[in-house]
């Protein structure tokens, strides 16, 4: 059942938005679904294996959890008609989500739970180049900030609010491009297409001034049928929330560059 609102803005313009529960149905049964294998995986391992880290279970429950409320529920339904709302939930479903699920290294729980010819099918596919190609920074920072460029300035961003299938896809996208810009930065599961620290650093600047300078020009330039306020309000939700973010990445960055350099460190220092 879909409930149809007609929002008249103050410049004259008109956006029909659709605010379905069967759209919010299917963005939420993935990350369900997730959970629960997730939950699966961790009682078989531990059946097997010495205990999983509790704190990467609670990663993913909660990267479940802000996925969830983004595409669901009364958040969700504002962010149809309220900017601010719809810039919240892009911070939660691209960039909280995704970093609290990589903390939560679910390809190395899925090694420690499947049998091993298993294992090698998926180590096989980590390895072709279709996954070296998506966990490129360059790439994954191409199709997370260039495909938040195409939402904003063009009009895409109306047209996802009018089109089920349109609104699906770009959700899915703007938390599968979050993912796997994430997991391209900081390495948390196995990656068999490794870059250094210096190269993923110096690309994920980039990829930071991207996000800023996206979040000043919708502060100054409303997307097609976004009232100013809104624009205003969102665009600073999106430069500082994201900060926040992005600041969590460059420290656990940061952290392991330091642990990875420790050793040549301390050789230097008894030479």
């Amino acid at each position: 059942m879909n409930i149809l609102n007609h929002i008249h803005h103050s410049d004259g313009a008109h956006i029909e938005h659709t605010v379905g529960i069967l759209p919010q149905l299917l963005l939420v049964l993935p990350f369900v679904l997730g959970l629960v294998l997730y939950i699966l995986a961790v009682v078989f391992s531990n059946k097997k294996h010495k205990t999983w880290p509790i704190y990467r279970t609670v990663c993913w429950i909660l990267g479940v959890f802000f996925a969830v409320i983004s595409v669901a529920g009364p958040l969700a339904i504002r962010a149809h008609t309220d900017f601010t709302a719809h810039m919240f939930g892009h911070l939660l479903l691209g960039m909280l989500a995704p970093l609290l699920m990589a903390l939560a290294a679910p390809m190395t729980l899925m090694f420690r739970t499947v049998n091993v010819p298993l294992a090698r099918r998926f180590s096989k596919l980590l390895k072709s180049w279709p996954s070296r190609m998506l966990t490129n920074p360059v790439m994954a920072s191409l199709l997370n900030i260039g495909g938040l460029w195409i939402l904003y300035t063009t009009d895409l961003y109306s047209l996802m609010h009018q089109y089920i299938l349109l609104h699906l896809l770009i959700h899915f996208h703007v938390f599968a491009a979050g993912y796997l810009f994430t997991i391209s930065m900081i390495y948390i599961d196995p990656i068999f297409h490794r870059t250094s620290f210096r190269y993923r650093l110096v690309v994920f600047i980039v990829a930071l001034a991207g996000h800023g300078i996206l979040s000043k020009f919708i502060y100054g330039n409303p997307p097609n049928g976004v009232p100013a306020d809104q624009a205003e309000l969102g665009g600073m939700v999106m430069y500082y929330g994201g900060d926040i973010i992005d600041v969590m990445i460059i420290f656990i960055l940061c952290m392991q560059w330091f642990k990875s350099a420790r050793p040549r460190i301390k050789i230097a220092i008894n030479q």
